[in-house]
């Protein structure tokens, strides 16, 4: 995001007379329409050229407003500037331009004593049966989404998305007959390394690793380890005791996730007990957002931008590929793995219960690959259009963190697991919204 002078900030606020009462922005268009109201049929009043420094002094919906002149406000697109990061005495403030003035639970409370969740935590955590079964139990199915989603006017659209992960075609193997087939192919392999005379005894389980899981044992794998996950997450932080939350958030999401190309998922949302801002997307559709993220949310579509990230996450397995990698690097796991069983005590569920007992849930602090994350966002936008929404309520989201500030407290586990906001927003202006462009204009 663009540096700014401190000399330039003084001047803005010198020249107009105010304080935290506004934030500093700058043009980083070649020329943006300021217009007399939050519409785009609204009189222009003004064009401003790339680099023009201006002062925001409030958010509506996916506009902000400034002053022209004493008494005269204007109107320009969230993603037509670009917002100072803060420093985290600033961030409160920040918040009461963006929020209107409402504080919050949270909002505005900050400081530098908030204490995130540590991987340490993640990694030490006891299961908590009760909690996850508290966050099952607010499950909505797609057709209640769907229901929702008609009373507030969100209408499906189709829209292509070359990236997105396609799930596999099944085989219709059994987790036993899969297992055995698997195992035959490792022996396949091993049996041709002894023709060349070498010692297989020891290989097969090391050459079961380079015979690919069919999308039957993957599937298996990822819905057994949300539930391990994200039950030790909810051993270090509960479920927030706010029903009204808790069953948005379910709908929201279930509807955002009814858009992907993994719709049968058993997708799970709830919002976790800390002022932390942050948001976890364990393997297999459970997603959880931490209370500080939620209240930072103005609108329903922003929520939907902060949850469909995390459902990209999802849909592209992308922290369950993180696991395979573990898993593939660990023989003794692996060894584990090839005693294929049937019945309740599946190879899955014992994978899963094994890396959970090993690992608990730090995977949830590791950072994925820079890509991973863009590509988290640019399916973000494709689902936030999808849903009747506007694509931009992603960048109205990320403009918010930013204003919280670079040293927000609140944000400091973000900034461990994400690249930079301004590099995130950079990606998004690059990368431009091309066919999503006509969704841009949705209110």
């Amino acid at each position: 995001m663009r540096a700014f002078p401190v000399t330039l900030i003084a001047t803005m606020l010198t020249l107009t007379g105010v304080g935290a009462a506004e934030l500093p922005a700058i043009v980083h268009k070649p020329s943006v329409d300021v217009y007399a109201r939050p519409a785009f049929d609204a009189a222009k009043l003004a064009t401003l050229q790339r680099d023009t420094a201006v002062l925001i002094s409030a958010q509506q919906g996916l506009w902000y407003e400034l002053q022209l002149s004493p008494g005269t406000p204007g109107y320009l697109r969230v993603n037509d500037v670009r917002l100072a990061y803060a420093g985290v005495e600033d961030g409160g403030a920040n918040m009461r331009v963006l929020m209107g003035g409402k504080a919050g639970k949270g909002r505005v409370t900050e400081t530098a004593g908030v204490r995130g969740i540590e991987e340490s935590d993640l990694k030490a955590a006891s299961f908590d049966r009760a909690q996850l079964d508290g966050m099952v139990a607010q499950r909505v199915d797609a057709p209640t989404a769907a229901a929702f989603a008609g009373e507030h006017g969100w209408q499906a659209t189709s829209v292509a998305y070359a990236d997105e992960a396609k799930r596999g075609k099944s085989t219709g193997e059994s987790a036993a007959d899969a297992g055995a087939s698997k195992a035959k192919a490792a022996r396949a392999v091993s049996g041709l390394l002894g023709s060349l005379g070498v010692n297989s005894g020891s290989l097969l389980d090391d050459v079961a690793k380079v015979v690919p899981k069919s999308e039957d044992e993957l599937a298996a794998e990822e819905l057994a380890l949300g539930p391990e996950i994200t039950g030790r997450i909810l051993g270090v932080r509960p479920l927030w005791n706010d029903p009204a939350a808790q069953r948005r958030v379910n709908l929201v999401g279930r509807w955002v996730a009814s858009q992907t190309s993994r719709p049968d998922l058993p997708w799970t949302f709830g919002v976790i007990d800390t002022p932390e801002v942050n948001a976890f997307a364990a393997p297999g559709g459970y997603i959880l957002v931490t209370r500080g993220l939620y209240e930072l949310v103005s609108t329903d579509s922003e929520l939907a931008a902060a949850l469909a990230h995390e459902i990209s996450h999802c849909v592209q397995r992308d922290h369950y590929n993180v696991i395979h990698k573990q898993e593939m690097a660990d023989t003794a796991r692996e060894r584990a793995l090839s005693q294929v069983t049937t019945g309740n005590d599946t190879t899955a569920g014992r994978y899963a219960r094994r890396y959970a007992e090993e690992h608990g849930a730090a995977i949830m602090m590791t950072s994925l690959d820079r890509e991973a994350e863009y590509r988290a966002d640019q399916g973000a936008e494709v689902y936030l259009a999808r849903a009747g929404m506007n694509p931009l309520a992603l960048y109205s989201l990320l403009q918010k963190l930013t204003a919280l500030g670079s040293e927000s407290a609140t944000l400091a586990q973000l900034y461990k697991t994400h690249p930079p906001l301004d590099a995130r927003v950079d990606r998004i202006d690059q990368r431009g919204f091309g066919a999503l462009e006509p969704y841009t204009a949705r209110e």
